[in-house]
């Protein structure tokens, strides 16, 4: 019985690290989505958009939110049709930018129509048992120590990244600075020479 056990888990921990992989994704693309539909919603159009999704009834708010699934759907069809065609770099391209795109949208989406959503009662109580689920599996995920590896490669490649950044910042802050140098030496110069 023992092997039975370590076989089984020898054969799951592949998928519990994809498991770990792709909600470690999923919660980087909807923070990053939300993060990017804030900022394209500063501008007036989008913010009057807005405001007056968030105002909708439920039953048009709930309209509203399945409509980048329903958009995107045809997208992801012509993707997999350029796989099967031999196009697999820009298919598998597409999906990414229709992943990206549809996260963003569903995670602003989420924030301007829960409050209407949340009125209707059966979508009340779906939601709930929905998130219930998914926090009790992902307490189980976390719990595992594949999560513990996944997670702690995901926070040292975030750090890479932040550190890279502001490197990159650095250094354009430096030369940034010195073309401003040169065009203060050039406009003394010219002043000088204009002088009597």
């Amino acid at each position: 019985m023992k092997r039975f056990y370590t076989w089984r888990r020898w054969l799951f921990a592949p998928l519990v690290y994809l498991a770990a992989l792709c909600l470690l994704f999923e919660e980087c693309l909807w923070d990053v989505g939300a993060r990017l539909m804030r900022w394209v919603a500063q501008f007036p159009p989008l913010r009057a958009l807005e405001s007056g999704i968030a105002r909708l009834p439920p039953y048009w708010a709930l309209a509203v939110f399945a409509l980048p699934a329903v958009l995107l759907f045809p997208v992801k069809l012509l993707a997999l049709l350029a796989i099967a065609r031999g196009h697999p770099f820009s298919g598998v391209c597409v999906i990414v930018v229709a992943k990206l795109a549809g996260a963003a949208a569903v995670a602003r989406l989420y924030g301007l129509t829960r409050p209407a959503l949340l009125s209707l009662p059966w979508f009340a109580r779906w939601h709930g048992k929905f998130i219930a689920v998914k926090n009790d599996w992902i307490g189980r995920l976390r719990a595992t120590r594949a999560w513990r590896r996944v997670d702690g490669l995901a926070a040292l490649l975030g750090a890479a990244r932040r550190n890279w950044w502001a490197a990159r910042r650095a250094r354009a802050g430096r030369l940034s600075a010195r073309p401003a140098r040169v065009l203060r030496r050039f406009a003394a110069f010219w002043r000088a020479r204009r002088r009597p």
